[in-house]
């Protein structure tokens, strides 16, 4: 009975020590399955979160319209709408303290916007185009639906694309839901 022990033992000594990088969770299969998307990388036109308002000076062209600021429940943040219609931009501000510097939270891009991502990807690229750059950070949560919408990371933090007609009609960069 135990004469097969030296020959079993090398072996599952091997199983036991590389049980770990097959196991979910562990860093090895992370790495093999899809990567975190990081909103803080991320930009649209030069636009990123967490920008200050005075750093936007230049990388807009036309005027905002901004909106009344107001305590936002779920978060806690002043936050206050600037919109720039004439170039299809609009910007979720935030601030903790009320009149306090504002900084970018989110970054909408619609029509007539020429913005593109850090992957160069604009209003008018393709579905196939999006899913083949940012096709690795497709959210688990399926809010991803096809010819609708493509989420990268999530809802809660992530970039959204919205399509018609196989064609990109809306970017989002931000927390979409709290």
């Amino acid at each position: 009975m135990f004469k097969n022990i030296p020959v079993l033992l090398p072996l599952v000594l091997v199983i036991c020590f590389s049980l770990p990088a097959w196991t979910p969770g562990t860093k090895a299969s992370q790495e093999a399955g899809s990567a975190q998307f990081d909103t803080n990388r991320e930009q649209i036109g030069g636009l990123r979160l967490g920008l200050a308002g005075k750093e936007l000076d230049g990388k807009i062209s036309c005027s905002p319209k901004m909106g009344k600021e107001i305590l936002e429940g779920a978060t806690g943040e002043y936050v206050q709408t600037w919109k720039y219609p004439e170039c299809g931009v609009e910007l979720k501000m935030s601030s903790g303290r009320k009149g306090a510097v504002k900084t970018v939270a989110s970054i909408t891009v619609t029509s007539p916007s020429d913005l593109a991502t850090g992957k160069g990807l604009h209003l008018g690229s393709t579905e196939s185009e999006v899913v083949s750059a940012y096709g690795r950070y497709r959210d688990h949560d399926g809010f991803t639906k096809k010819g609708i919408k493509f989420v990268a990371g999530s809802v809660y933090d992530g970039m959204i694309f919205d399509f018609k007609d196989g064609k990109v009609v809306k970017i989002f960069l931000g927390a979409a839901a709290e």
